[in-house]
């Protein structure tokens, strides 16, 4: 096989492993904040990609037209359920807050199949088939866009945290929730706001996504699960290792649906969670405890 199919392959999986790791840095936020694990992350992300496709397809609005208001709507939805839902089960046993999330997840599948039916969803734009080439390589331009965009996204909330004064707040309470109350923060808002911004980032993911894959009720759990695999093989809790996790289980399911079959990525994904708690129990880039 010539090495320029491995290189286009390499590349395109890059690409997606981008958005991928869009997707996960808002289950690592939330879980580096909050500590709370968000068991409904995908379904969240397949609801902005719905919303996606209903704009596009009734509207005839272009999916980078949709990327606020979607994220801005996800914002507002998970803001809620943090100060709503989540907030008073803060200082419950993990199983109840696990059993919460759980059944929020259920509900929002179930609500995705009721309105949008079991059939795959897709955004067909004016570029979905278009594509760029560099001498042998050519990479599809949705792709582009997409990644192009998560890097810009994740760049501006890597800035947001470490040069903002509310940034500052909310890592202040990730270090130290005891000290934040002493010195006057507003634990639950600032919570509640965290929880906001990583439903927001999975929101950004779920309309460039949709530039990419078709959308069904039953690609919440799927993506749930991935996004767990990419932020425990980064470091659960790192900014940065979400970013690293999500291209390299983009790239290990591209190639191998190269070399193997496509229908057998998820195994290969898996595979990789499995070697890096062998040999790296903490993540890539996660802290060692202890």
């Amino acid at each position: 096989m010539p090495a320029e199919i491995y290189l286009n392959v390499a590349v395109n999986g890059l690409l997606t492993g981008l958005v991928y790791g869009l997707m996960a840095l808002g289950l690592s936020v939330i879980f580096g904040v909050v500590r709370v694990v968000n068991f409904a992350h995908g379904e969240m992300m397949a609801l902005a990609m719905y919303a996606t496709v209903a704009a596009f397809t009734s509207l005839g609005l272009d999916p980078f037209l949709m990327l606020v208001p979607v994220a801005a709507a996800l914002f507002v939805l998970g803001y809620a359920l943090q100060a709503g839902v989540i907030n008073p089960f803060i200082n419950r046993p993990e199983h109840s807050q696990f059993m919460l999330l759980v059944a929020v997840a259920i509900i929002l599948v179930n609500i995705q199949l009721i309105v949008f039916g079991p059939d795959a969803r897709s955004v067909q734009t004016s570029y979905s088939f278009d594509s760029f080439q560099i001498g042998k390589l050519i990479v599809d331009a949705s792709k582009v866009y997409a990644a192009a965009t998560a890097l810009l996204i994740a760049g501006a909330l890597f800035a947001f945290f470490r040069f903002t004064i509310l940034g500052k707040a909310i890592r202040a309470c990730a270090d130290n929730y005891a000290g934040a109350l002493v010195v006057g923060l507003d634990v639950k808002r600032l919570y509640a706001l965290t929880f906001g911004i990583g439903a927001a980032c999975v929101g950004a993911a779920g309309v460039m996504l949709s530039l990419v894959i078709d959308v069904t009720p039953s690609l919440g759990p799927a993506y749930t699960l991935l996004a767990f695999v990419i932020v425990i093989t980064g470091g659960l809790g790192s900014m940065p290792g979400a970013l690293l996790g999500g291209v390299l289980v983009g790239l290990t399911e591209a190639l191998a649906g190269l070399f193997y079959t496509p229908s057998a990525k998820g195994m290969f994904a898996f595979g990789l969670l499995v070697l890096v708690l062998l040999f790296r129990p903490q993540g890539i880039l996660g802290k060692k405890l202890g």
